[in-house]
């Protein structure tokens, strides 16, 4: 999965996978969600203050938990 539109910067600091698992485990769409692995946090270009995030979510063969989260919008503050 993909996150995009994510400022690089926040108060704290850069953003790091730790802040990335905090904020999904407070978000409604990502409650029943298991992260396969860490996420993967780079900065989209060296000029800009945006950061894609890059996860593997474990889901059932049926990936039922993935279909209720593709193209999903939610807010990070």
């Amino acid at each position: 999965m993909k996150i995009v539109g994510l400022p690089y910067k926040i108060e704290q600091g850069v953003i790091t996978p730790d802040y990335i698992e905090s904020i999904l485990k407070e978000t409604y769409l990502f409650k029943d969600v298991i992260l396969a692995s860490k996420p993967y946090v780079i900065k989209a270009s060296p000029k800009s203050d945006i950061a894609v995030v890059w996860m593997d979510i474990w889901d059932s063969q049926s990936g039922s938990l993935a279909k209720n989260i593709i193209n999903c919008r939610f807010n990070i503050r």
